[in-house]
């Protein structure tokens, strides 16, 4: 038996219920009815003997007649009394109409008035809610398992329309857009704020060190060196003396410079940095080519195809990853959205924020809903089978609307009373 099975049938127990109820108290009244009138004729049988009893049977009188009256007007909401044609009876079901577009008109006027569903909404703390259902961890993989099986859907809705091609083209048209000397000088003004371009420094002095022990370009420039000295020098080996000399000190000021942080080379090399940054931001000699290289780079026809290729193996990872046992998009989905949970659960200010959207997003929604609920309300009641509501009602405020009949009875045995006092009083 699922929930709405078992909802149904306490439902129906507590109908049955009810109805027990309502037929034990009819029962009552209607015997209190029955005592009524036999006391009124046993008083009226023996007042002339036992003339105490005029107040009793004016009590019994006039308890019937207030039973009576009391009784048709309970019957007169349900039914037609004793199944006569009287009329402003059976007012419920002759009325269903009107009383279904009254139901909805007083339910959109004083429920779902503005003041009234914001102080409502603001009772529910519907971010403690997300909170604690994302940090159960089979709510967030069920979650994270939903969004995975969506990939592959949302990943043909894009291959087959134009999305792709559009957002490739408003990227390459918003870098276009983008002064790219500006931008590169604030990124070397970032590189240089605590000299890390320094690395580049001992990057060259390494490339220099490799290129001052590697035997062919110490070949190269001993010929060099041979070719300007006079042919007497080169009697002497006066080249490899000048070629030694040269590697052994260029040498010393590489190590000097790589071992010495405030080398004059280096701060030269500084100097340097700052000065070309400062180009970058002001000389338009710099700033053109800067342009030049970003219009050739984005004309390059190899740019479109590298973003083609990164798009298909993007789709294919994600289409292989949603469709396996063991999804990794799926495991940190899932550990994201409980993390996410976690998170909620401990910031109030994070939760506040989330909850006054929600209360302006669903206030709003209900206030431009609320007319449509009305209505909505008012044809639900409309198609109701009558006798069913009828009988519903009954069920619901029946055994109350009985106690009326109670009512009717001992304020008309008072009223009756009263007036046959008044009565003796007045005429003896």
């Amino acid at each position: 038996m699922n929930r709405d099975q078992a909802r149904a049938q306490i439902a129906a127990l507590g109908d049955i219920e009810k109805a027990r109820a309502l037929r034990r108290t009819k029962a009552v009244a209607t015997s209190a009815l029955v005592v009524c009138v036999a006391v009124f004729l046993a008083a009226r049988a023996f007042v002339d003997d036992y003339p105490g009893l005029g107040y009793v049977a004016a009590f019994a009188e006039a308890a019937a007649i207030g039973g009576i009256a009391d009784w048709y007007a309970v019957v007169a909401l349900f039914r037609r009394p004793l199944g006569l044609p009287i009329p402003h009876t059976a007012i419920i079901p002759a009325n269903k109409g009107r009383i279904a577009d009254n139901l909805g008109r007083f339910i959109e006027s004083n429920f779902l008035t503005e003041k009234a569903v914001h102080a409502k909404l603001e009772e529910v703390d519907f971010a403690r809610l997300v909170a604690d259902w994302l940090g159960e961890r089979r709510h967030a993989e069920d979650l994270a398992g939903f969004v995975t099986r969506m990939t592959p859907q949302a990943l043909a809705a894009l291959e087959n329309s134009n999305l792709r091609g559009f957002l490739g083209k408003r990227v390459v048209e918003r870098l276009d857009k983008i002064d790219i000397a500006p931008v590169a000088a604030e990124l070397l003004s970032a590189v240089t704020a605590e000299r890390r371009h320094q690395r580049l420094f001992d990057g060259l002095i390494h490339v220099l060190g490799g290129i001052l022990n590697d035997e062919k370009t110490l070949g190269i420039m001993r010929e060099r060196i041979r070719a300007e000295l006079p042919t007497l020098a080169n009697i002497f080996r006066a080249d490899a003396y000048l070629l030694n000399k040269i590697v052994a000190s260029a040498g010393r000021l590489m190590e000097e410079a790589g071992g010495d942080p405030d080398h004059p080379l280096r701060r030269e090399f500084d100097a340097f940095a700052l000065r070309f940054i400062e180009d970058l931001k002001t000389d338009p000699a710099y700033v053109a080519r800067a342009e030049r290289i970003k219009a050739n780079l984005l004309a390059r026809p190899e740019l479109a195809t590298l973003a083609d290729e990164i798009w298909k193996n993007l789709a294919t990872f994600l289409r292989e990853d949603a469709e396996s046992d063991n999804s990794i998009i799926r495991t940190h989905l899932a550990s994201m959205f409980m993390e996410i949970g976690r998170r909620l659960a401990d910031d109030p200010d994070i939760r506040a924020d989330m909850n006054a959207g929600f209360v302006v997003a669903l206030a709003s929604f209900v206030e431009k809903q609320k007319s449509g609920v009305a209505i909505f309300i008012a044809e639900q009641v409309k198609a109701w089978d009558i006798a069913q509501t009828t009988r519903l009602i009954e069920l619901n405020i029946g055994r109350d609307l009985q106690y009326i009949r109670f009512n009717g009875m001992i304020i008309g045995g008072l009223a009756g009373l009263a007036l046959h006092i008044g009565e003796g009083l007045i005429f003896g």
